[in-house]
């Protein structure tokens, strides 16, 4: 078995994306090193939703938690397993997850970023998996206590209680989200800091970033998801029609330029939920990577909110919206194996990020 295993299950809209698409993209080279990426990204995906038993699991699945913890088992070095739906396990679900890795050393990572800006980011991620909520009626039914499941998986106190209890304080870690203005590797370095990933080993370029859309888009999806009724159900249907036609072909790359926030007519409700988070976490015995003060909402400041968007915007984004997918229904027709073409595209984004890492690793020899 593995010597240690470090198991990142969340939160959502924590960085996890960008962490994930390090890892994934530098898999060889980690595992040269010593660490393994059990599976693959998507194989990890498959024995989450295992784990979870969740309804939309897809039955002809191949990956399940008890094949990645074979993986594991012929691994004598170090194991990391990422998926920040992990966060949504039951403490049952939780407890099987970790007792699988036995007698492996579990860590627990949680990831965890300030209130203020998870709110926006969740309910656009809830609208890109085809949920049709607006923004207010979102904030309210979390307001109100109506949206546990918020709780439950976007909060790091809530996962430390749920993941964390199950393995010695000294196994559980709490990375926070750095704040606006950062550098954008301080987040790998604190992950890669806990998980013992040494400098230089991993290229930190990203050739697969997931930009968030601006009001307007999103509005424009949330009201497409409302119009679809029965079609392209949740999850595979959903992600392989709208998602990658709709959202990554076009929507990503509008004009994107209205940002939302929470507003400040909720700013005092937003603070006092981030220092009751705060005060649990300094109470709960673990590693705390970054500062809890990170936690604490900053440049609180007054943002528009997609439901006050008129309609006469959102007529304009989705004229532009259309235009965008009939040259997209263009480019896929001149290219009869579109999705072959992406395939190499991905495999030459990658081989060039490999090349750039021979190239240093000879580059520091010759040094």
């Amino acid at each position: 078995m593995a010597r240690r295993v470090f198991l990142h299950v969340g939160a959502p809209k924590t960085g996890s994306t960008y962490v994930q698409n390090v890892l994934w993209n530098n898999a060889d080279a980690l595992k040269s090193a010593g660490i393994l990426l059990p599976g693959g990204s998507w194989a990890q995906d498959q024995a989450m939703t295992d784990l979870r038993e969740v309804e939309w699991r897809d039955p002809r699945a191949s990956w399940t938690w008890a094949r990645l913890a074979e993986e594991i088992r012929k691994w004598d070095g170090d194991a990391i397993v990422s998926n920040e739906a992990l966060g949504g396990a039951t403490p049952a679900q939780a407890a099987r997850g970790v007792a699988a890795f036995a007698p492996a050393e579990v860590h627990v990572i949680v990831s965890g970023r300030d209130l203020w800006r998870t709110f926006p980011s969740m309910w656009q991620q809830s609208v890109r998996a085809r949920n049709k909520w607006s923004f207010t009626e979102f904030l309210t039914a979390v307001e109100q206590g109506r949206f546990e499941t918020f709780w439950e998986m976007h909060t790091p106190n809530r996962m430390l209680r749920k993941w964390g209890d199950l393995v010695p304080a000294e196994r559980r870690h709490l990375i926070t989200v750095p704040g606006p203005g950062a550098p954008r590797d301080t987040l790998w370095h604190r992950f890669a800091g806990v998980t013992g990933i040494p400098d230089g080993v991993c290229d930190l370029e990203d050739p697969t970033a997931n930009p968030s859309l601006g009001a307007a888009e999103i509005e424009v999806l949330r009201r497409v998801n409302a119009a679809l009724g029965d079609r392209f159900p949740h999850r595979t249907p959903y992600q392989l029609v709208v998602q990658r036609h709709l959202v990554n072909a076009v929507l990503k790359n509008g004009r994107n330029d209205v940002r939302f926030g929470v507003g400040l007519d909720r700013a005092g409700w937003v603070a006092e939920m981030a220092e009751q988070q705060i005060a649990e976490l300094r109470d709960y015995p673990c590693h705390v990577v970054g500062d809890l003060d990170e936690l604490r909402p900053a440049n609180m400041t007054e943002t528009s909110s997609p439901d006050d968007l008129d309609d006469s915007r959102i007529l304009a984004t989705a004229i532009e919206t259309i235009v965008g997918m009939l040259e997209h229904a263009d480019a896929l027709s001149r290219q009869p194996n579109a999705d072959g073409i992406r395939a190499l595209s991905l495999l030459k984004d990658r081989a060039a990020i490999r090349l750039r890492r021979t190239l240093k690793r000879v580059s520091s020899a010759k040094r």
